[in-house]
């Protein structure tokens, strides 16, 4: 059998060039996707892996986290405690203070009502008193109230002693009334002055319906008086003291 070298050379040259076309054009394009392919797997595990150790150090974290939320709870709730122990001591104390000042100025208020009251009832206690006795002792004098009084208030002149004259010897006279004295009235009480406390003493007068029915001397700031009032002091300080006792229950 004859060899047909042409054609085993040609058949050995397309088997080469095939070859070379199949690792040009096929294998060379897989092999490259391959190993593509691999690296893309090797990164995505070495990925997976740094994820794996940063949940993994995460984990550790968290867990150490715990244990010392753990380990300070006590500490935190005995702060915690401390705290709102102090904010409601504070609030008691605020609301003490309020309650103090609240009633603070309640009982200015009722002592405020008691003062008005005290002196609105002795100063009508004091008119209907003084209506009575003018009264009273008109009927029984015979004479006027105010002509008693001025009687009185002489009479208490002349009663004075040595020391109370001298002392009253160093100025002007005035002579003030609650109501209008007469002529004769103010001559009594002037001449009864000068007899007093000497001839060179100058007497002047005043009406001063405050006195509530009484009349008073005035020498240099020192005052000698008489009036119904003297005789209401202690009525009005009995009336006083039963109000308070009234105001306590």
């Amino acid at each position: 059998m004859l060899i047909d070298w042409f054609t085993v050379v040609a058949q050995t040259a397309n088997f080469l060039i095939l070859v070379w076309l199949l690792k040009r054009y096929l294998y060379r394009p897989i092999l490259n996707a391959i190993d593509a392919r691999e690296q893309g797997i090797a990164a995505q595990l070495a990925d997976a892996a740094d994820k794996s150790a940063q949940a993994l150090a995460e984990r550790e974290e968290f867990v150490q986290k715990n244990k010392e939320l753990d380990a300070n709870r006590g500490t935190v709730l005995g702060q915690l405690t401390a705290e709102v122990t102090a904010e409601r001591e504070r609030l008691f104390e605020a609301a003490r203070r309020d309650a103090d000042s609240l009633r603070a100025k309640q009982q200015d208020g009722l002592q405020r009502e008691y003062q008005s009251l005290s002196t609105e009832l002795a100063r009508r206690t004091q008119s209907e008193v003084f209506s009575i006795a003018k009264q009273t002792l008109t009927d029984l004098a015979g004479v006027s109230l105010e002509e008693r009084m001025v009687e009185v208030f002489v009479a208490r002149l002349h009663q004075l002693d040595e020391e109370s004259r001298r002392t009253l010897r160093i100025g002007d006279a005035l002579v003030r009334s609650a109501f209008e004295l007469t002529p004769a009235q103010s001559d009594s009480i002037t001449a009864a002055v000068k007899t007093v406390l000497g001839a060179e003493i100058q007497v002047s007068f005043e009406l001063a319906p405050g006195l509530v029915s009484g009349l008073e001397l005035i020498v240099q700031g020192q005052k000698i008086a008489w009036s119904v009032a003297d005789y209401l002091t202690s009525l009005e300080n009995s009336v006083g003291v039963l109000l308070k006792g009234s105001q306590g229950k």
